[in-house]
């Protein structure tokens, strides 16, 4: 789709999840979706409460869409101040919108040509290779469900002249206009200037990273390939030492194809140099790399990756969910010293030791629930039955 005069073909027969802000971008997407495919939408509006003016915005989509007919949904999420606030808007936003996508839905963005000029030209001006240059996708995979923005190939000129047909209300985020934002920046002020000087040079950017993105589809193959071919991955964590007999670009090229998959943002040249740098380090080295909002770490020869600080919570226990009625059942949590004797077991053993021998990583092994009845340690998350040395 090139226009705004025709179906879309691949939304025909689909469920289809507006991300609407309020914008005119994103109103008229709401108008042209809802206009072919009455009946297969409805829309969610992220609240990020950044602004004095979230929830008049917030209202203004629910109007629009009871005008139209259409289901509305709207998120509130809090985003800590912090130097990088755009980062944790985009995180918690599509963590949300996430959330709320059921199996097999088309979540719709209304980012257009200039958005993708602009993505292209902060990824150019950090230094990013291929994955960062290749910009935004037309699709992707997003949790069970899928991505899809149909105005990628789409003039903001075209979205407006859209809204003035069919006179279209819309809201202005006032944040929008400020400088302090690189991509504000770039669209106010730089692209503006590039426009004048060159002609269609919004439309050859876009270009440039649809080909970006096709050397990235290869270069993400031969990351498959390589990940299948030497077992790199075992449940979820990377092996380091097949990973270490294969040349450094390719190790780059895995490692980097990895945390992309994690949907973590890409670490800096630097970082990533370290990590390479450290697979050759002692086995018993205690090696925490951290960038932006995500870190990595390696254990006995296993590099983790964690989105934030690592949280075992909310993971199901087998004989948790075994002991966890009966009567007088606690939950406690390891001490320095401490001695248990594992089920069918003659001696008791140093808990620390016993640990090890599991693989338990350093940061996870003061987390682990143990399972009391009577003041009596039955069990132990990860560990299994035991009892009371």
């Amino acid at each position: 789709m090139e226009d705004l005069a025709n179906k879309d073909p691949f939304l025909i027969d689909k469920n289809i999840v507006i991300a609407l802000s309020g914008g005119i971008d994103s109103v008229v997407l709401l108008h042209f979706l809802n206009s072919h495919y009455p009946g297969n939408i409805r829309a969610v509006h992220i609240n990020h409460n950044l602004s004095k003016h979230s929830k008049d915005w917030s209202l203004f989509c629910k109007e629009q869409c009871h005008k139209q007919g259409v289901e509305f949904k709207s998120i509130d999420i809090n985003i800590k101040t912090s130097s990088n606030i755009e980062e944790n808007a985009r995180k918690k936003r599509y963590n949300s919108l996430k959330s709320e996508l059921s199996k097999n839905e088309v979540l719709c963005t209304a980012h257009h040509q200039e958005d993708q000029s602009e993505t292209f030209l902060l990824q150019l001006f950090r230094g990013s290779g291929v994955a960062g240059l290749a910009s935004m996708p037309k699709i992707k995979s997003f949790a069970d469900a899928f991505l899809y923005r149909p105005f990628l190939n789409i003039s903001k000129q075209l979205i407006v002249d859209y809204a003035t047909k069919y006179n279209l209300d819309w809201v202005e985020d006032d944040s929008n206009i400020n400088l302090n934002f690189k991509r504000n920046l770039l669209r106010l002020e730089f692209i503006p200037k590039l426009d004048s000087s060159f002609k269609g040079v919004i439309k050859n950017i876009s270009r440039s990273a649809y080909h970006q993105s096709e050397a990235l589809k290869l270069i993400n193959d031969l990351a498959e390939i390589d990940i299948e071919k030497f077992n790199l991955v075992i449940n979820h964590k990377i092996q380091v030492l097949p990973l270490t007999e294969l040349p450094e670009r390719r190790v780059a090229n895995i490692l980097r194809y990895y945390i992309a998959q994690r949907g973590f943002l890409m670490p800096s040249n630097k970082v990533l140099t370290e990590l390479i740098s450290v697979l050759r380090a002692k086995d018993d080295a205690k090696v925490i790399l951290k960038w932006h909002l995500y870190e990595v770490r390696r254990y006995d020869n296993e590099l983790y990756f964690f989105d934030g600080e690592p949280d075992r919570s909310n993971e199901d226990c087998p004989l948790f969910n075994k002991l966890k009625d009966q009567a007088n059942f606690t939950i406690r949590f390891r001490q320095d010293g401490q001695r248990v004797r594992l089920k069918d077991k003659k001696h008791s053993s140093s808990l620390k030791k016993v640990l090890q021998s599991a693989n338990i990583p350093p940061w996870e092994r003061d987390k682990l629930r143990m399972y009391y009845i009577n003041e009596t340690l039955v069990g132990m998350e990860s560990i299994g039955e035991m009892s009371e040395a």
